[in-house]
């Protein structure tokens, strides 16, 4: 009996982006999606209904009348019982705008958005947990869930970054004063520490940094006049705004400016293709509430429709269609899927109805229709409306069903069909085999949301068995998924070997499978090996002589570790020998350790680049140090292999969040290519880290009445949960294809430029700026530029607008290194015409041999200050011990007599209008008897805040030590 597991994961561009359509305002075909492992809970349904709802009138008041949600779609997984919900269409998991799943690590609520594609750019999908969903009390720390989602979908529709930073949540402003990294810069509230992280419960300033250490932290008044940013803390009531350009903190260290050159995040929304092809509606009133629609998973419905013209009766397309679908059939496709054959030439016939997969014998009994000969005309319409009707016949309609159309050649006719097509609400997944198939196949796959793929004619090319192996059934459970591990072909002369490893990693692996295909004859000489050196020959295979398949079944759990494989071509003449390998998880609850493969664009237009992107994860963690390598092969010529990398630099926009990239741009020939990644982990040293991904703040209290009120900390993961080492590994994917085109041959003039820096850092040393980042290439990222050329201003907008305006740094001396080393360059302060105090931002661009020149880096900000190496010390903090008050009648006496008292030079306490007099608050708060003031950092002071009572309020373990946010 032939059973072969058998599957990988494909993510195109197509399936990688959501669906949803702004029309008169209103957002349609949102669709948001529940995990099939999510146990069936209707209050979901109703606080999704609720979050959705809320969500839309605040946004509509929050882009001024500009958006709003007018179509929902909630999809249900097939395991939740059926309760004459809908019948899902073209709605799918993958390409869901929200989904709700379980977080992989045992720790984490945080509704997040995977963005990977830099400023303005869409992100893929907001994941939000069960329990935040249906736990209330995580209202108070993330606030309302109508306020959270209209966060989560400017990170995702807009590409906005957040404007808080926990990494540093402090600076030194160029007024010289310590404020909490946020946006807008007059939302109030009080600095507070925990007594078990800072030395007598004290907020204590860094020696070197200027900032305040770890356990101090900012708590904002729950009552304030501040109204924005949503960006940063939309929990607070009065908080109804993005940041504009009056009230956008442009020295704030947060990934808005740092992503957005120091843009706000109104400004990021406005030049969006949303707002600029919207204009705000008319009138008063609110828009409608939403539209909600509940749909459910149903059973597969796929209808197999192979062209059999005489264009597969060359270079052994019908032996190979025979093998790839026959794999599909034997394990690829689901238990309890309906599956029918269909073939055409100049016309089309039904070879197999379509039957449920029940068991062994149906999987079988399909295999045997396969055509074996070709021949005749191609009428690719007649194949699809006689798939359409095969399915018809079936279940009365074919909305929500799929067509696998696999055609090679030329048919000119493919556009009479559409109309047809459009209304029956189908899926189209194409597969183009060979070159100068007809240039209309994808419009079917594009119009009904189905997948691309193509493969070539080269021998030693597994395209057509990953095309189908991409076909699997995306709904987001990948705990019972049969993983492919390896996917590898090559030509063999007479006697030669193909060797080779592949690595089973440490998650437990059972229901293992290597299956060898060939051309003709005999099966080639087969030997494997596991790490305990136990061997498998070829008679420990099962072969199938007719579809020369061969397969081998490990009994039990497979071993941890390389596994080797050895195949010796046993003919007189050359041949092709394919390994695919595919194991499944051992354990229900475990997630794989899986590969998505994607690119930016699906058509690319040369001179112009697309970036290639490889997403490894395991559940919702992403797995670093992995290497990436990805195939790019043509229609015709030789592939393009390249390393990807998760580095931050380059194509790559977040470093460390498991997704790998590189930019692609060295084309030689117009068609389509289809795409192809290799992953491993080598020496066991793969890692995996929590998601750091765009997310609502965790706030962890406020000052609410003059009270702190604190919510519980935020669970933690430790470094046995959040970092575990899987060991070695190896996995491949499909990307599925996009085409090139106006491709040039023999262009030899250097058209490309060196990439965009996009990791620009300055760090402010005792008495210079030391500038970072990572080296550009001649051509985007690869070789090496020729030179440098940095410039500085005080201002962040003159670096954005009129980079050539700003003050020229000599960086002659700087000879650029090879694409991907870090760079380093240091200023020193003396050379720099600046008063102590001032904000000094860099910016950076990069120019090849040809003077083609790369877009100005991001923007990287400092501030030119100096200060004692002991900032705050435990002594000082025993010395000021008063209240409030006490400190007011010290300042109305000379400062003189202050230093003498605490042995440090403190300024002047002045007002600032940052404080609002006539907060109602002040009265009623006993860490600020009078109105809030500010102490000035001078070049030499020591005293870092106003101090107050040490009484812990709320049975919180809490010292306030200051009465506002400015130091």
């Amino acid at each position: 009996m032939l059973w072969i597991p058998f599957l990988i994961f494909t993510l195109h561009i197509d399936a990688l982006q959501s669906k949803v359509q702004l029309k008169d305002n209103g957002f349609e075909n949102i669709v948001i999606a529940i995990n099939p492992l999510v146990p069936e809970n209707k209050i979901l349904i109703t606080n999704i209904k609720d979050m959705v709802t809320e969500a839309s009138f605040y946004l509509f008041n929050a882009t001024k009348r500009r958006f709003y949600f007018r179509d929902v779609k909630i999809l249900l997984p097939m395991s939740w019982e059926s309760h004459n919900y809908q019948k899902r269409k073209r709605e799918s998991y993958e390409k869901a705008s929200a989904i709700v799943a379980e977080p992989y690590l045992k720790y984490g609520d945080d509704p997040y958005t995977l963005q990977y594609r830099g400023c303005g750019k869409e992100g893929k999908y907001i994941h939000f947990t069960p329990n935040y969903l249906i736990n209330d009390g995580l209202l108070s720390v993330y606030g309302s869930r109508g306020r959270v989602f209209v966060h989560e979908w400017a990170h995702l529709r807009w590409g906005l970054f957040d404007e808080y930073n926990h990494e540093k949540p402090f600076y030194i402003s160029k007024e010289n004063k310590v404020k909490a990294t946020r946006c807008a810069a007059n939302l109030i509230g009080l600095f507070v520490c925990e007594k078990n992280s800072c030395t007598d419960g004290d907020c204590i300033l860094g020696s070197q940094t200027g900032h305040f250490e770890e356990g101090c932290t900012f708590l904002a008044d729950k009552l304030q006049n501040a109204t924005s940013s949503i960006m940063y803390m939309q929990a607070l009531s009065s908080i109804v705004e993005f940041c504009n350009e009056s009230t956008h903190d442009v020295e704030a260290p947060n990934l808005q400016n740092r992503m957005c050159d120091y843009q706000s995040t109104w400004d990021v929304i406005m030049k969006s293709p949303d707002s600029k092809a919207t204009s705000p509606m008319n009138g008063t009133g609110l828009p409608p509430p939403p539209v909600f629609s509940l749909l459910q998973v149903q059973g597969r419905v796929l209808c197999l429709v192979l062209d059999v013209s005489g264009c597969m009766a060359v270079s052994d397309r019908i032996h190979r269609l025979r093998q790839a679908v026959a794999l599909f059939l034997l394990q690829g496709v689901e238990t309890g899927s309906h599956v029918g054959i269909v073939t055409f030439n100049s016309t089309a016939e039904v070879r197999a109805p379509l039957k449920e997969i029940i068991n062994m014998e149906v999987r079988k009994q399909l295999t045997s229709y396969l055509p074996t000969t070709a021949g005749g005309e191609k009428n690719i319409c007649a194949g699809i409306l006689q798939g359409l009707q095969a399915i018809e016949e079936l279940k009365g309609s074919a909305n929500g069903s799929e067509i696998v159309l696999l055609t090679a050649g030329e048919d000119n006719t493919i556009s009479s069909c559409f109309s047809e097509v459009t209304k029956s609400e189908v899926i189209i997944h194409t597969i183009a085999l060979g070159s100068n198939v007809s240039k209309d196949l994808e419009k079917l796959a594009s119009m009904t949301e189905g997948l691309k793929f193509s493969a070539t004619d080269h021998l030693d090319s597994n395209g057509l068995i990953d095309s189908f192996s991409g076909l699997t059934f995306r709904n987001g459970d990948t705990t019972h998924w049969a993983v492919q591990l390896e996917s590898i072909a090559q030509l063999l002369q007479p006697d030669q070997q193909f060797t080779g490893t592949v690595t089973f990693d440490g998650t437990g692996w059972n229901d293992t499978f290597f299956v060898v295909t060939w051309q003709a004859g005999e099966s080639p000489e087969l030997l494997i090996k596991d790490p305990n050196e136990e061997t498998y020959t070829s008679e420990n295979f099962i072969r199938d002589s007719i579809l020369h398949i061969a397969h081998l079944q490990i009994p039990g759990r497979t071993e941890e570790g390389d596994w080797t494989y050895q195949f010796i071509n046993t003919l007189n003449s050359s041949q092709a020998v394919n390994l695919i390998v595919t194991s499944r998880v051992a354990e229900g609850n475990m997630s794989p350790l899986i590969v998505h493969a994607y690119v930016s664009n699906e058509t690319v237009t040369f001179p112009h680049s697309v970036i290639v992107f490889a997403e490894v994860h395991q559940g919702f963690s992403p797995v670093l140090g992995a290497n990436v390598t990805a195939v790019i092969e043509p229609e015709i010529g030789d592939p393009i292999v390249m390393s990807l990398a998760d580095n931050g630099a380059g194509a790559d926009v977040v470093k460390n969040d498991g997704i790998y990239s590189k930019y692609l741009f060295s084309f030689t020939e117009n068609g389509r290519h289809s795409l192809k990644v290799y992953a491993q982990g080598m020496n066991k040293t793969v890692t995996l880290n929590p998601m750091q991904r765009s997310h609502a703040m965790y706030v962890p209290g406020y000052i609410h009445n003059g009270t702190i009120q604190m919510n519980p900390p935020k669970p933690s993961v430790n470094d046995n949960e959040g970092q575990v080492n899987i060991g070695g590994f190896s996995r491949t994917a499909s990307g599925g294809t996009f085409l090139v085109t106006e491709v040039q041959r023999g262009h030899l003039t250097d058209i490309f430029p060196p990439c965009k820096i996009i990791d620009l850092d300055v760090r402010t040393e005792e008495d210079h700026f030391l500038l970072s980042w990572t080296a550009p290439g001649d051509n985007y990222d690869q070789g090496s530029a020729t030179s440098y050329e940095i410039r500085m201003s005080v201002s962040p907008l003159m670096l954005r607008e009129s980079f050539e305006n700003a003050t020229l740094i000599n960086v002659s001396s700087l000879i650029p290194q090879l694409a991907g080393f870090k760079e380093m360059f240091s200023l020193k302060h003396q050379d720099l015409a600046l008063e102590n105090g001032t904000d000094v931002y860099f910016a950076i661009r990069a120019m090849d041999n040809a003077l083609l020149q790369s877009e100005v880096s991001n923007i990287a900000q400092a501030t030119m200050y100096a200060q004692s190496k002991d900032i705050y010390s435990s002594s000082t903090a025993n010395t000021i011990k008063s209240s409030v008050s006490a400190m007011l009648l010290i300042a109305i006496g000379s400062v003189a007599s202050i230093c003498l008292v605490i042995g440090v030079t403190v300024c002047v306490l002045k007002r600032t209008a940052f404080w609002h007099g006539s907060d109602p608050m002040l009265q009623k708060n006993p860490y600020a008897e009078y109105e809030r003031e500010t102490v000035d950092l001078t070049q030499h002071s020591t005293v870092s805040m106003l101090l107050s009572s040490d009484s812990d309020q709320s049975g919180a373990s809490m010292s306030v030590r200051e009465g506002e946010d400015d130091v």
